[in-house]
């Protein structure tokens, strides 16, 4: 989209607007909520058309499955009397699992890949609200891959990022084994195990937040290698070479989401989350002062900016967003010190990295398709920038809906369906299919790439 810049420059004004009675603070004349519903009905229009999150086709993967949760919480917000997302979201779902749960198709649990973990917290959302034991056994076998002597660990106790990835800790990791730890723990666990399965938690995040954060910068690299063996590890501190913005932002989406389990009762309690809170904190105080001035974005390679090759970067710049704007309306960071560069994030995601298509779909531009370390990925700035930019990647997209949600409570909007404009009412198929008003053809305009299963 054009660029205005003179919208970020009046979101301040815009934000004590809504506090005298004016109408909602705007984004490129939708507000967030509607800008979260126009992506998810251009999404699950072309869902239903390709039917490539579902088996045959789909794959157990966090990327498909975190998108496709980003729906449910965006019927909670809606609160429709039907939701409109969810049949989708469980036919989906269902397709990879097992009558009973206790097998999922392309899950191989001999793997340990702990971005095998992170679906499941899909199946923790069904779950929760409607009980059924096939979705409970399910969630049993994710979880039962963390249990002690299963997926391997570093001496400290932080889990390897793979089996394949031996004694590698990666800032993605954090996103994709924790919050299902968290919730489990807080709902499904036995009592007298919960502590130790607190304590272990916040382990992950001190262990990882030791070894791969620069004092420097403020940064945070994208791994550690414990054995130093890794031809991208440097060889006194076993860090990766740069600092990759989607891995600090799925580090930082970790924090925020595994908050929300968390207690807060005791003084271990209360401890525990001061520690994940500091972190968060130390987190977002690095990324902000790398933050482009103009458009508010971030830059795929996080402090090379206006480097030749580098880019600004849509997944990056949602998850930033998506963090700030849930860790205020939780209390965890304050709003005189986060509000302007969380708001100038979110409006320069609009203004910079959305396309709105001639028949009123849209598209989320300027995604990394994928990001990893070894087999031939050495790290280099060089390499974060040989990989190919797509428009409407699930790991941008599932915090693009988010972002929307939580910056409509963010700013008091708190936008129903009923307040909804009459074109974003939608009805959604099944997969396969499309009943929507979004033309079919429009999947043409997708440039999504099948996801490669060693990157994130």
């Amino acid at each position: 989209m054009p660029k205005h810049p003179l919208t970020l420059l009046c979101l301040a004004v815009a934000v004590l607007a809504t506090t005298i009675g004016a109408a909602p603070i705007k984004f490129s004349g939708s507000t967030p909520l509607q800008w979260s519903v126009r992506y998810a009905n251009s999404e699950a229009s072309r869902l239903c058309v390709s039917n490539e999150y579902s088996m045959p086709k789909g794959k157990w993967n966090y990327a498909n499955f975190l998108e496709l949760r980003s729906m449910l919480y965006l019927d909670d917000r809606l609160a429709e009397p039907k939701p409109r997302y969810r049949a989708f979201v469980q036919a989906t779902t269902d397709s990879f699992l097992s009558d009973d749960g206790r097998s999922v198709a392309r899950f191989k649990p001999g793997e340990y890949s702990i971005d095998d973990i992170a679906p499941g917290v899909t199946v923790q959302y069904l779950y929760r609200t409607d009980k059924n034991e096939r979705y409970r056994n399910t969630i049993e076998l994710m979880r039962r891959q963390l249990d002690p002597g299963k997926h391997p660990r570093v001496s400290e106790g932080a889990f390897w990022h793979k089996k394949r990835y031996p004694h590698q800790i990666w800032l993605d990791g954090l996103y994709m084994g924790s919050p299902l730890y968290a919730e489990y723990t807080a709902t499904l666990e036995a009592p007298e195990r919960r502590r130790a399965a607190y304590d272990d938690i916040a382990l992950q995040f001190r262990i990882s937040a030791k070894h791969t954060h620069d004092k420097k910068t403020g940064l945070y690299y994208h791994a550690w290698d414990e054995s130093r063996e890794q031809g991208w590890a440097n060889k006194e501190t076993g860090q990766s070479p740069n600092f990759w913005s989607r891995a600090i932002g799925w580090y930082s989406m970790a924090i925020v989401d595994v908050l929300d389990f968390l207690p807060d009762e005791t003084a271990a309690d209360k401890t525990r989350r001061a520690g994940l809170i500091t972190i968060l904190k130390s987190v977002l105080d690095g990324v902000i002062k790398y933050q482009d001035p103009e458009s508010g974005c971030w830059w795929q390679v996080t402090d090379q900016a206006h480097r030749r090759g580098n880019y600004l970067e849509a997944t990056a710049t949602a998850m930033f967003a998506y963090t700030m704007a849930k860790a205020m309306n939780h209390g965890y960071i304050d709003r005189a010190t986060y509000e302007a560069p969380a708001l100038k994030a979110y409006g320069g995601l609009i203004e910079t990295l959305v396309k709105v298509n001639a028949d009123g779909s849209i598209d989320l531009t300027q995604c990394c398709a994928v990001a990893g370390l070894g087999y031939g990925r050495d790290g280099s700035y060089e390499y974060y920038l040989s990989e190919p930019i797509i428009n409407n990647d699930p790991k941008g997209s599932g915090p693009f809906i988010l972002a929307g949600i939580e910056f409509d409570r963010l700013l008091d909007i708190n936008e129903t369906q009923k307040t909804l404009p009459a074109s974003l009412v939608f009805k959604i198929g099944a997969p396969g299919r499309s009943s929507s008003k979004i033309r079919p053809e429009q999947k043409n305009n997708d440039v999504r790439k099948p996801d490669k299963t060693q990157g994130r």
